[in-house]
């Protein structure tokens, strides 16, 4: 609990009066247990205080009893969202090393969390994942009237890039983004597409040339699940005449990626091209822009599918965006626990097995 109290410490308490009866810290301690085990909404944060009680006063005072669902969501309905945030980055600070490898940037939508009643759109949130860590790195909120893309700066100021590859789709690639990158001391794989305008159509032109050169080039076979993958990336760092149009930020190569998909049904191909700041080897490269991908799977997946974010209806105040925060510190644990399992059947033995949910919180 100690642990947990660094983290937290200085999160200022919403609640006034007699409302604030129980125990701040102790009711986002049981919260975070309740969605270790699975558990989605206020509700069940007060059925598992309730039927946990016992293990609960292990480490928990609890002068007053299990709070009850009403607590629970005032609570993270009115919680300071950038305080949260803030706690989560001392968590993840005292719980992991620094941000390395390479950090894919990347937003999702929590489909359920509008409201039709007071006009609320959904929570858009933007997320930096580390690829090689498996593990969320920090997160932020989008302004509602706007995209992902003027969120991402302020979440790169959350993390130390130095040494790091970041990533991020088509939409993010802006000159303003790597410039951040860049001042940050971290290097980017940026996907190039139509909205650079002929930046895109200058760099698609010339690696396309069958006259170009390209400094490296390798290529990947793949077959799993009836299906062939072939993967050819090339890289240049002849970029001069580039850069003398463009002047893009931290600029030092470009790269494609060919990809071919062979089914007994069709087979298809799919081109994609990069900006780089650092001349990567083709091989390297190729790593580096599949594993901005892995996001999606070991990421957006698993808060939909295994922790069914997705149907989640809270939706007042601040609490999508604090509920958003608890599932993310959740994952982590469950993720960095080295026990065998995939991450449902660890979140299903946390729920079962008092030792286990003990040894998952051990690691705060």
């Amino acid at each position: 609990m100690d642990g947990f109290i660094a983290c937290f410490e200085g999160l200022e308490d919403p609640r006034t009066g007699n409302a604030g009866r129980h125990d701040l810290l102790e009711i986002l301690m049981i919260a975070l247990c309740t969605v270790l085990c699975g558990g989605q909404s206020a509700v069940d944060m007060a059925e598992f205080a309730e039927d946990k009680e016992a293990f609960l006063r292990g480490f928990l005072t609890l002068e007053h009893g299990p709070p009850s669902h009403d607590t629970f969501s005032r609570v993270l309905r009115l919680l300071d969202p950038d305080q949260f945030r803030a706690c989560f980055q001392r968590f993840m600070a005292r719980f992991a090393e620094a941000a390395q490898g390479v950090v894919a940037i990347d937003g999702k939508v929590l489909r359920r969390s509008f409201d039709t009643a007071s006009g609320k759109s959904a929570l858009h949130m933007v997320t930096a994942w580390g690829c090689d860590q498996r593990l969320v790195l920090a997160q932020i909120a989008t302004d509602a009237k706007s995209n992902e893309t003027p969120a991402v700066p302020g979440l790169l100021d959350l993390l130390s890039l130095k040494g790091t590859i970041v990533t991020v789709d088509a939409l993010n690639c802006q000159r303003d983004i790597a410039q951040r990158i860049v001042e940050r001391g971290g290097d980017y794989v940026l996907a190039l597409k139509g909205n650079q305008g002929t930046l895109h159509s200058d760099v698609r032109l010339f690696l396309d040339d069958p006259e170009t050169r390209p400094t490296d080039a390798h290529t990947t076979v793949d077959g799993d699940h009836g299906r062939i993958e072939t993967r050819t990336c090339t890289v240049s760092t002849d970029i001069g005449w580039l850069q003398e149009v463009h002047d893009w930020p931290g600029l030092n190569a470009i790269g494609k990626v060919i990809r071919t998909r062979e089914t007994s049904a069709k087979v298809t191909t799919e081109t994609a091209y990069y900006l780089l700041s650092t001349p990567l080897s083709a091989e390297r490269f190729g790593h580096v822009a599949r594993s901005h991908w892995a996001v999606e799977n070991s990421l957006h997946w698993c808060l939909d599918v295994i922790m069914n974010e997705d149907n989640a209806r809270n939706r007042l105040d601040n609490g999508p965006y604090n509920l958003a925060i608890l599932r993310h510190m959740a994952l982590n644990l469950i993720r960095k626990e080295p026990s065998k399992g995939s991450l449902r059947v660890k979140i299903k033995r946390a729920g079962w097995k008092d030792a286990y949910l003990a040894k998952v919180l051990a690691q705060i």
